[in-house]
């Protein structure tokens, strides 16, 4: 039995050697600060902020299937007021409420879109501040699109502004593209994006919302980074039903329609069907992220190559978010039954929204829960489903270039790739454009992420200076 002792040491021995290398990997890579703060420039916050709280004031609110486009050519009325040399000088094109611009460049050989959404989601609950007042108070603009994402229209329609006043002549053609139906994933985007095929127009970059610069982007992992998405989970809504003869509730049966819909859910959550596993981004996103975590965060992040299956329990009792960057999920969202109480129901229904990881794409996934499904008696109906989108190279040319972009306009800022669990029009220019880069140049606290889709929506004036300088920087730095 010898043998077995002289085994177990030697495993003893290969797992201290192997936390050693880790350690001694971690200590030599050193700890960083993120230093990053926005510089103080209150006569142009002041100025920038005016105009945002108007662009807030003009309530763009979309909704699913309803053409509102008269409400939006009244934002676009405001956008002329407040723009007046993008609408004298660039080709404006309007498409059922959809605004694409075209600045002519010296050359036309890599175009890049600039993009941000015109609508916002719906106002409920109670606000400090009006949600359509744009109302400047704590030095924050107050309202419904301040952060998500007027904010960044108002910052790149501002640097085309100011870089027009100065007689400038872009190196490449520039696009400025605003949806006015991303909220409910409208079709608004898709057009302006076949008009662009229609022109033969093959974007070199297109810069979109998603990310931004997050304040604190984990628990333990203090400062401001420049989280830029790479690629967006795919999605689908899928309803399970299940049925029976239904019949008086004085009598119930076994296995009956809501039960066997609990039971199929009480499964899901306890089990997922979905495996974890690290995409080459979220190995990335953390491997840059670790530096600037205590000692304990930077062992584990820092070397997920021995960490890996720790990091699988570990994330998702971190954050939800956290968690979503690993596998594909389920959210259980709606769900109807019978009438009455005293009535078992003949058909009871429950709806699911599914975000696809690119280890297990839509196809996979789908699979999956149909079958497990399948076992609770349950019949499934997919709708509305789309895959995950092509990851943007973050070796790549571009990718480089918005990387120094950012680091020009935010001395002291850290750039991460960054996954998207949520959707975002940019995946309508994934079609014709090989590096979509999901990033706002705003700061987004931890008072911002709560705003968006929820109440007291704001943003601070003092983020606002840098976005337009980033826009400005991105447009005059390309070659």
């Amino acid at each position: 039995m010898m043998w077995v002792v002289y085994v177990l040491l030697g495993l003893l021995a290969l797992v201290l050697l192997l936390l050693l290398i880790a350690v001694l990997r971690t200590l030599l890579a050193g700890h960083k600060v993120s230093t990053y703060k926005p510089d103080p420039d209150p006569e142009r916050a002041e100025r920038y902020a005016k105009a945002l709280s108007r662009m807030v004031r003009c309530e763009t609110v979309s909704v699913p299937g309803e053409d509102r486009r008269e409400k939006f050519l009244g934002f676009h009325r405001l956008l002329e007021e407040l723009f007046p040399l993008v609408h004298a000088k660039l080709e404006k094109s309007e498409i059922d409420g959809n605004l694409l611009f075209c600045w002519k460049g010296a050359s036309s050989e890599r175009p890049v879109v600039l993009m941000s959404h015109q609508d916002v989601v719906p106002a409920e609950g109670e606000w400090s501040h009006g949600p359509f007042s744009g109302e400047l108070a704590e030095g924050k603009v107050w309202g419904r699109g301040s952060a998500d994402t007027k904010c960044s229209v108002f910052a790149f329609f501002e640097a085309v502004e100011e870089l027009l006043a100065q007689g400038c002549v872009p190196p490449q053609d520039v696009w400025l593209s605003s949806s006015c139906t991303e909220e409910w994933a409208g079709p608004g985007c898709q057009k302006l994006v076949d008009e662009l095929k229609r022109r033969g127009v093959k974007p070199w970059l297109v810069c979109d919302e998603g990310g931004g610069i997050i304040t604190d982007p984990i628990a333990g992992i203090p400062g401001n980074f420049a989280m830029m998405g790479v690629f967006e989970k795919g999605k689908a809504d899928v309803k399970f039903t299940a049925r029976s003869s239904g019949g008086h509730a004085s009598a119930p049966p076994a296995h009956s329609p809501i039960a066997r819909l609990a039971a199929f859910v009480d499964r899901v959550e306890r089990h997922s069907p979905f495996k974890k596993a690290f995409e080459p981004e979220v190995r990335a996103m953390f491997t840059r992220l670790s530096p600037y975590a205590g000692f304990g965060l930077r062992l584990l992040f820092g070397n997920i190559w021995l960490f890996g299956p720790l990091l699988k329990l570990v994330m998702p009792k971190l954050s939800a978010q956290a968690g979503a960057l690993l596998k594909t999920t389920v959210a259980f969202t709606m769900q109807s039954g019978s009438d009455a109480c005293n009535v078992l129901p003949q058909e009871a229904t429950l709806w699911a929204n599914l975000r696809f990881i690119p280890h297990q794409g839509m196809e996979e996934s789908l699979g999956l829960i149909r079958a497990l499904a399948a076992k609770y008696g349950l019949e499934t109906e997919v709708r509305a489903a789309s895959d995950y989108t092509p990851a943007t190279d973050i070796h790549g040319e571009a990718w480089q270039y918005v990387t120094r972009t950012v680091e020009q306009s935010f001395p002291g800022l850290p750039v991460c790739p960054y996954v998207m669990t949520g959707a975002t029009d940019a995946r309508f220019y994934q079609s014709i454009c090989d590096s979509v880069i999901r990033f706002a140049p705003v700061i987004y606290g931890p008072e911002q992420m709560k705003g968006m889709h929820g109440v007291n929506e704001n943003l601070e004036a003092n983020c606002l200076p840098g976005a337009v300088d980033f826009y400005k920087n991105l447009i005059q730095g390309l070659e």
